[in-house]
């Protein structure tokens, strides 16, 4: 018996997940159409599925496998024979050729944005331009089409066939992610196969989903038992945060805990923000025990291991002093998800200390009431709780904080020029009035040096790496194109006001390949 429990009043397309990071991008999207979304693990896919879920469509995700290796994640052929219309993407679209006996090879990798030539009209690219620009991200492609389809579209650059069709069924590969805003033009090929092709009814809305959740937490906690939760003055804890305290009340003990790790007066700034939404934490001062802790650490995995360890025996600590507290809620966000690789099939890309870094000794349950929430989605909630536009819309911050931005060994040095070079950007981003148009922006530092010269003597200095990047929900990003003016003022102060800096560089790399945050 299969454990959904489909809304069977709305038309629901079903997304069979491969391991893909944006498999729940694509269900997103879909019920941003007011459409009804299933999304089930490849390995969980069976006839009782359709037979209960009664699917309009299929959709089959991308996924970081090859359709030839071994072992590599399938569905069954009876699929194909259901009449009902299918859309893969990515490793979706390859499955489907090889299935159907086209071939797939491995070529050269296409990441990012790339243009792409529709040779061939079809409904789902009703409102394209002859060429347009799609979001890549793979290294496998489709060398051959299958015998009965028709190639749609190809990528202009390699020749790769971008997207085909099956010619006497409504069965759809596209190379390309249409569910990442980054591909022009993909919702709207999100939307024609949906309403057009499926010919789903846009019936879905969600309304209130705070108190939604506010209700699945009080269902979750019984009366006579506390939780914990750890506050970082981001919009995820925060809205974590204000979300157990509206479903529990006094039963929530939130910690603010300084790592050592925080960006220069954060500390401050973040008990003035959570003491006007009401939330006050115990403030636990650990500089010295992280930092202690990770001396001659280099490894990026390792750190955030380190870092997620000492979070949970200090959780253990405050737990000691109040037997009642039985559970640790967890701002933990989809990407967050993704990245760990906690979904099965996926891979992983870094380890956070909310999702993969937790050792299993810390013996406390686990809530996280925005996890399948992406960080927009968070924003908004956030607002309809009452949280400050300014809060709402902070940049985030990882939970390691400056671990993940200076490579290599942390030392006091490397610590206080990331700190005061962050301190600059962001500066000279609100001066600018930019700020708030960017998804995230800071610096990085490393081992790396580089020759210079200051007062006319030769310097050798340290490396600044500028990151500062768009996205709309963290799963892809491109970086800014930040005026020259804008840029050259940044450079100059940090090169001026940092001693030990003489050069700065701008990263202009998306993500994929790349991610956000350097490790």
């Amino acid at each position: 018996m299969s454990v959904w429990k489909p809304y069977k009043e709305h038309d629901t397309i079903v997304i069979i997940n491969f391991g893909g990071q944006y498999t729940h991008l694509i269900s997103r999207r879909i019920r941003e159409l007011n459409v009804y979304t299933e999304v089930i693990h490849h390995f969980q896919f069976n006839e009782d599925i359709i037979n209960e879920v009664k699917p309009k469509a299929i959709i089959l995700s991308g996924g970081p496998k090859s359709v030839y290796e071994e072992n590599a994640p399938k569905i069954p052929y009876w699929v194909l024979d259901l009449n009902l219309p299918i859309l893969g993407i990515c490793y979706g679209h390859q499955l489907l050729a090889q299935m159907l006996g086209g071939i797939v090879k491995r070529g050269l990798g296409e990441y990012g944005r790339i243009k792409i030539k529709i040779i061939r009209r079809d409904i789902i690219f009703d409102g394209w331009n002859d060429e347009e620009d799609v979001w890549m991200s793979h290294g496998d492609y489709v060398a051959q089409a299958p015998k009965n389809s028709e190639v749609l579209a190809i990528s202009k650059a390699t020749g790769y066939i971008a997207a085909f069709k099956v010619m006497d069924k409504p069965i759809y590969g596209v190379q390309f992610h249409p569910e990442v805003v980054h591909t022009t033009k993909g919702r709207l090929l999100l939307e024609k196969f949906v309403k057009h092709v499926a010919a789903c009814k846009p019936t879905w809305n969600i309304a209130d989903i705070a108190s939604k959740i506010i209700k699945k937490v009080k269902e979750t906690i019984p009366e006579n038992e506390k939780v914990l939760c750890a506050v970082s003055g981001g919009v995820d804890s925060t809205v974590t945060a204000l979300v157990l305290k509206k479903a529990i009340g006094d039963r929530l003990v939130t910690v603010f805990v300084d790592h050592g790790l925080l960006r220069e007066g954060e500390v401050d700034e973040v008990l003035r923000n959570l003491k006007s939404l009401g939330i006050n934490p115990i403030f636990i001062d650990a500089r010295e025990r992280f930092l202690s802790r990770l001396r001659n650490v280099v490894d990026c995995e390792e750190k955030r291991r380190i870092i997620g360890e000492e979070f949970a025996k200090i959780f253990c600590e405050v737990t000691r002093n109040d037997p009642s507290i039985k559970w640790l809620a967890q701002g933990t966000t989809y990407p967050d998800v993704i990245e760990s690789g906690a979904v099965p099939g996926a891979d992983r890309i870094k380890s956070h200390h909310n999702v993969a870094g937790l050792p299993k000794w810390l013996n406390l349950k686990v809530i996280e009431p925005l996890k399948y929430l992406y960080k927009d989605e968070v924003r908004a909630l956030a607002l309809s709780l009452g949280v400050p536009w300014e809060i709402a819309y902070r940049h985030p911050f990882p939970g390691p904080g400056l671990a993940v931005r200076i490579i290599g060994e942390i030392t006091e040095e490397k610590l206080e020029i990331a700190r005061k070079a962050a301190k600059i950007v962001e500066e000279e981003l609100r001066k600018a009035g930019l700020y708030y148009k960017v998804w995230q922006a800071f610096t990085v530092v490393g081992d790396d040096k580089w020759v210079g010269v200051k007062g006319d003597r030769r310097a050798v200095g340290y490396i600044v790496i500028v990151r500062i990047v768009e996205s709309e929900d963290g799963m892809t990003a491109d970086w800014s194109r930040i005026p020259y003016d804008v840029l050259e003022k940044i450079s100059n102060r940090i090169t001026s006001e940092i001693e030990k800096v003489t050069m700065v560089t701008y990263a202009i790399t998306t993500k994929p390949p790349s991610t956000i945050e350097p490790c």
